[in-house]
C-alpha cells in the first residue's frame, strides 16, 4: 500500500508535534548528499525559528493539517471535565505530560491543560508544574487561535474562561459534598 504524501501549499497552518504551530513560508529543491530532496519550510513565529522538512518524511514525523472543528470541540470539552491527577511521582506524571504534548495530540495536549490548572481560589502551583501547564496552554492556544483566526492571547483567555468555569463548578461539587 503506498502512503499518499500529505500535501500542505505555501501560507497554510501546520501543527508539528514538537513544535506547535507553524506555517508554511515555502517549497524548497536542495541536493544534499547528492540527492534532490523536496523541503516544507516552516517558520514558527513564536519561537523565531525556521524548519525544514523533506516533503516524503512530513507524515512520518507526525506533521499535520490544523485539527478538524470536532477534535477542537473535542478539546475544548476535555477542558471542562474533571482534573485527573494521578499520585504517582511528579517526575513520571511530568514526563507523561511532556510526552502528551509533543504528541501533537490537541485532545491529549487539553488533558495536560485540564489537570495542571489551577484557579485563583486552590492551592499553588510548583514551578515545574506551572512551566508545563504554560507550554501546554500556550500549544493549545495557538492552535486554536490559527483555526479562529484570532492572537494567541485572546484564545488563551477563550481557554482560562472554560477552565475557569469548569472549576467553579467541580469545587462547588466538591463543597457541597462535604456539607
Amino acid at each position: 500500500m503506498a502512503a499518499k504524501a500529505l500535501s500542505f501549499d505555501v501560507g497554510d497552518y501546520v501543527v508539528y508535534p514538537k513544535h506547535g504551530v507553524g506555517r508554511v513560508i515555502e517549497l524548497q529543491k536542495q541536493e544534499i548528499a547528492g540527492m534532490q530532496l523536496e523541503l516544507y519550510v516552516l517558520r514558527f513565529e513564536k519561537e523565531k525559528m525556521t524548519l525544514r522538512v523533506p516533503t516524503n518524511k512530513a507524515e512520518s514525523v507526525g506533521m499535520r493539517k490544523l485539527s478538524s472543528d470536532k477534535t477542537l470541540k473535542e478539546a475544548l470539552d476535555t477542558l471542562k471535565g474533571k482534573p485527573k491527577v494521578k499520585r504517582t511521582m511528579w517526575s513520571r506524571r511530568a514526563q507523561e505530560y511532556e510526552a502528551k504534548i509533543n504528541s501533537g495530540d490537541l485532545v491529549s495536549i487539553a488533558e495536560v491543560v485540564r489537570d495542571l490548572f489551577r484557579a485563583d481560589d486552590q492551592p499553588e502551583q510548583s514551578y515545574s508544574e506551572r512551566q508545563i501547564f504554560e507550554a501546554a496552554a500556550s500549544r493549545l492556544a495557538r492552535e486554536l487561535a490559527a483555526m479562529e483566526e484570532v492572537d494567541e492571547p485572546t484564545a488563551l483567555k477563550k481557554l482560562l474562561e472554560i477552565l475557569n468555569k469548569a472549576a467553579a463548578i467541580h469545587n462547588k461539587v466538591k463543597e457541597d459534598a462535604a456539607a
